[in-house]
């Protein structure tokens, strides 16, 4: 019986959620190429290689996570680490001489190493600058609370966060601004915390869907997210399998429509991503039909897979659909505002 290829174990503390059931829907197998394209902590990669005698294709935009990535890759030559976003994966696997793959898997979201480390600014639990960018360039989410208009904050604040007190927290940030601008992650909860009067009992934070919000606009994570399924699409060959894990329940909406249009269930669109329309052949087949939930034994050993949903889906030989992917959400464009000096 043969054995398995052996891959040093991953970062201390880091538990790639629903591992089992990812392996299961992906299904590597010896000599295909898979794509991990939210590579973090590299769990979801360690275990792909470990699984079969494939090769993967590490993306992330996080300078971080690529030198994790490249440290993996000097114990085996099945591993390519690509710095970029995973919305342009087809991009980069077309420059690097790859333009099919058999998977792709997606964790949608925040790395647990982000949130960790405080410099980066994802988290309020440590003070840090108040940046949250998941790459190296653009504008920091101090550009955004310090320069953009009441109206828009508020907007982002209430698509992207979903709270209910957006205007109240919008006009807080923007009168307190007026003071001195804002540079820390602290600072900017204890502003949201104020703006809707302290934490009355609750467990949660209330900055913690502001903060949300600014961080999937900074990083434009759902046109990201839009983006990528367009990509993986092109990408995949006929049989090639399509695996999600998604943590916000925005981001499993925009994969739930998306993956029902492709396999010609369109029930009308979206307002969060626009439909094709019928007519075509679909591009995916549902495997399974509904999302897939974590195990209560993975909940309790791994809070971050509480609110985990796995979809999947194998790609059929129909020709990829054209269009230009967009979220559908109608927020101001970040190029609106300049990067701090």
């Amino acid at each position: 019986m043969p054995t398995k290829p052996l891959i040093s174990p991953g970062p201390a503390g880091h538990k790639p959620v629903m591992l089992d059931e990812v392996l299961q829907y992906l299904a590597p197998k010896e000599g295909d190429i898979i794509v991990d394209g939210t590579f973090g902590g590299g769990g979801y990669t360690r275990a792909i290689l470990t699984d079969a005698k494939c090769s993967v294709f590490a993306i992330d935009r996080d300078l971080d996570a690529i030198v994790r990535a490249e440290e993996l890759a000097a114990q085996t030559n099945r591993l390519t680490p690509l710095l970029g976003r995973f919305g342009e994966m087809d991009e980069l696997l077309e420059a690097a001489g790859c333009p099919k793959v058999d998977g792709v898997v997606l964790d949608i979201g925040v790395s647990s190493f982000q949130i960790d480390e405080g410099h980066r600014g994802f988290s309020f639990a440590k003070d840090g600058p108040l940046d949250m960018r998941m790459g190296a360039a653009g504008p920091t989410a101090a550009d955004v609370v310090n320069q953009m208009d009441e109206g828009d904050l508020a907007n982002v604040i209430f698509r992207l966060g979903e709270e209910k007190q957006a205007r109240r927290i919008a006009r807080q940030i923007v009168q307190r601004r007026k003071e001195r601008p804002f540079r820390t992650t602290l600072d900017l909860a204890d502003t949201v915390e104020a703006a809707v009067g302290g934490r009355k009992g609750s467990r949660i934070h209330p900055a913690t869907l502001t903060f949300q919000a600014i961080r999937m606009y900074v990083n434009d994570e759902l046109g990201e997210l839009a983006r990528a399924l367009e990509a993986a699409e092109k990408l995949l060959r006929p049989g090639g399998r399509l695996v999600l894990v998604t943590f916000h329940s925005l981001e499993d909406r925009i994969v739930k429509q998306w993956l029902r249009d492709r396999a010609g269930r369109n029930t009308g669109g979206s307002r969060h991503l626009p439909m094709m329309g019928k007519g075509a052949d679909p591009t995916f087949e549902l495997t399974p039909q509904k999302a897939v939930l974590p195990q209560d034994k993975e909940v309790e050993g791994n809070p971050r897979a509480r609110s985990a949903k796995l979809r999947a889906a194998v790609r059929t030989d129909a020709p990829a659909r054209t269009g230009e992917a967009d979220d559908g959400m109608n927020l101001p464009p970040l190029s609106k505002l300049e990067e701090a000096s």
